[in-house]
């Protein structure tokens, strides 16, 4: 299919956004119906979705749930019937729930699993089928910092972030013979409602504006790994490069674990 376009615009179809009805999505939302494109948004809440749809003309909310597989598949239509072929989808849905040991609950990891992992797979099942048809389109996956290493509190978070990000790698070779990109979204931390719950210091924390801003702009320049803050960022990748004992023994130490 000749060479992998990894730069999509408005021309070539709308955007789909899963957790877009508040934090990183609802932003991502308006910024990239600001720059042209025709967004869907997708979430739970009715409400939520209505108001940031609310906010441009170029905004349609969808309400529905990433972990229900069908009614995902079903989405997928509505949203091309209503605003034509998706060209970007940004699987962005995704909870985060704290692991507070040693009380050590099954149901947090059964939760994240359901949401952040299997929710992403619900969204890509009817889409890429569409993408590598139609022989064109990019995914997005958004995974984490957290994904690079463990953290503290984040044994279940983490573990699904880490996990995106294998698969999104995967998908980026399996899917390049039929033209469709796919890239990886890794935010530091990010002040949205998921962050405000955390008792510890975030360093570098940016607004959910500014990751937006950050995000349409590599998702502009074609970029398969957009990660930032770039400070924070480069450092955690650089010390998960030593060896194990010695990350746990200066992650521990540094977050006074």
């Amino acid at each position: 299919m000749g060479k992998l376009r990894k730069k999509m615009t408005p021309a070539d179809g709308c955007v789909w956004i899963t957790g877009g009805s508040s934090g990183i999505g609802a932003a991502l939302a308006e910024e990239l119906a600001g720059r042209g494109w025709k967004v869907a948004i997708s979430a739970r809440n009715k409400a939520a979705l209505a108001e940031i749809a609310a906010t441009h003309d170029n905004i349609t909310g969808f309400e529905g749930d990433v972990v229900d597989r069908p009614g995902m598949a079903k989405m997928v239509a509505d949203i091309e019937k209503a605003l034509g072929p998706i060209a970007l989808g940004v699987m962005n849905a995704g909870i985060y729930l704290p692991t507070n040991m040693p009380d050590f609950d099954p149901t947090l990891f059964d939760r994240s699993f359901d949401v952040n992992l299997t929710g992403t797979i619900n969204g890509l099942a009817p889409l890429v089928p569409l993408m590598t048809q139609r022989g064109y389109g990019h995914i997005s996956l958004v995974s984490s910092v957290a994904g690079y290493g463990g953290l503290p509190t984040s044994a279940a978070y983490g573990a699904t972030k880490a996990a995106l990000f294998n698969l999104g790698e995967s998908l980026a070779m399996d899917l390049a013979p039929h033209n469709v990109h796919v890239s990886m979204i890794a935010p530091g931390f990010v002040k949205t409602p998921a962050t405000d719950v955390n008792p510890f210091p975030m360093p570098f924390i940016i607004s959910a504006q500014e990751a937006a801003r950050r995000i349409a702009d590599g998702l502009a320049a074609g970029r398969t790994h957009i990660s930032f803050p770039r400070r924070f960022s480069f450092l955690l990748r650089l010390i998960n490069l030593l060896p194990r004992r010695a990350y746990v023994a200066l992650v521990a130490r540094g977050t006074g674990k």
